[in-house]
């Protein structure tokens, strides 16, 4: 297929990316580069089958396409707060350029919706049919509501012209392509670990995430792509097995043999005291479920940190 990849050159982005063009689709990505890295990219420059243009989704793109996955949009709470109004923008208006062009080219469409749009649940796990508790004013709405936003759009757009819009909400996801300093827990521990600095753990460290290693969630991306017709649901895609935040670091500092001790800070605003998906759909429809465990997981992800801090 000939496929537009948005947020190209980010974490899942470049992931995807690469996986598309080693399955031989000419892949055409684009992002502008706000939090997406160059060097993500690097090794799909020499494959014919890859193009990349820097663009700002909020502004209309036009081309010929079969399929467009949707990813641009900062994913880290440092980053999507450091300026809200640009990110609830990405979010609203990236959708609905995207949805345009959809409905013209007559493509399929994938966005990339997130577990935030569940807030801080009031039910574990979270099922698609929840409807989530979420501040629309807090400093983490520039980002759920943006997401629930676009998945509004992505209905509305299936039930009123037919688009054929489809939405994964994906939960916590780590692995290679992460940036030093983005603000996510796994990058933040692994890095500080590393450095033999204080980890820093929010709260009493007891708020639980699931982690999905990257190369599983790719596997259900696909799924979710190759699906002869629209599922008309969300779906969930990550790990639900779960683990503290305390779990979390002392599991990093076991496996990267770091002395780093850890630090208390207040917890954030907003910030949710557990996240764990429930995969039923993902695992009837698409027959996904993820692999990789966390040990394996962590293992690969701390090499790579290993080396992109022998760089610098």
């Amino acid at each position: 297929m000939k496929i537009l990849l948005t947020g190209a050159a980010g974490f899942l982005g470049s992931n995807i990316a690469a996986r598309l063009v080693r399955e031989n689709h000419e892949v055409i990505g684009i992002d502008d580069f706000s939090t997406g890295r160059a060097e993500n990219l690097r090794e799909l420059e020499s494959y014919s089958n890859f193009s990349f243009v820097r663009h700002d989704v909020r502004d209309p793109f036009e081309c010929e396409v079969d399929f467009i996955l949707n990813f641009a949009c900062p994913a880290s709470p440092v980053h999507y707060q450091a300026d809200p109004v640009r990110t609830i923008e990405t979010n609203f208006l990236g959708i609905i350029n995207m949805l345009h062009l959809a409905r013209s080219t007559r493509a399929k469409l994938l966005q990339a919706s997130t577990s935030e749009v569940y807030g801080d649940p009031t039910i574990s796990p979270q099922v698609e049919s929840y409807w989530g508790n979420v501040n629309p004013i807090g400093i983490r709405s520039c980002y759920d509501e943006g997401k629930r936003a676009a998945e509004t759009l992505c209905f509305d757009y299936l039930r009123q012209y037919q688009v054929d819009a489809r939405v994964i909400r994906i939960f916590n996801t780590y692995g290679p392509n992460m940036a030093i300093g983005d603000g996510r827990v796994v990058s933040n521990f692994v890095v500080q670990a590393l450095l033999g600095n204080p980890i820093t753990v929010y709260g009493e460290g007891l708020q639980s995430r699931s982690f999905c290693y990257v190369d599983d969630l790719v596997d259900g991306i696909f799924l979710m792509m190759s699906l002869p017709s629209n599922p008309k649901t969300p779906i969930n895609l990550g790990n639900p097995k779960e683990f503290t935040m305390v779990e979390l670091a002392t599991k990093i500092i076991s496996l990267t043999g770091s002395k780093s001790i850890l630090v208390y800070k207040d917890l954030p605003e907003d910030d949710p005291k557990q996240r764990q998906p429930d995969i039923t759909k993902a695992n009837e429809i698409l027959n996904w479920e993820p692999n990789v465990d966390l040990h394996h997981g962590l293992e690969k992800t701390i090499e790579y940190f290993k080396n992109e801090l022998a760089k610098n």
